[in-house]
């Protein structure tokens, strides 16, 4: 198995795809681009305080998952942070 997955970038494409899913999914179950931007600087602030993490690829997204013996499909929160390194 190939490590150089990991430091592939993506194409403008792919980012353009990604932010389209979030988009759909936020719009959804009503949440607006606006209110995820915040999210998302809310959990960088946070974060931050423990590591030192990239911002610039962090990725937020709301999807709609099943809950367990029900039909019913809630949101759920996914993050994907790159963490460069732990603060002392």
């Amino acid at each position: 198995m190939s490590l150089l997955h990991i430091f592939h970038k993506k194409t403008s494409g792919q980012i353009a795809k990604d932010r389209l899913k979030i988009l759909l999914i936020s719009d959804r179950i009503n949440c607006s681009p606006e209110m995820m931007e915040m999210i998302k600087t809310d959990i960088a602030r946070v974060i931050s305080k423990y590591m030192m993490i990239d911002t610039k690829s962090m990725e937020i997204q709301i999807t709609k998952s099943g809950s367990r013996g029900r039909n019913l499909k809630n949101p759920t929160l996914y993050a994907n942070i790159p963490i460069l390194d732990l603060k002392h």
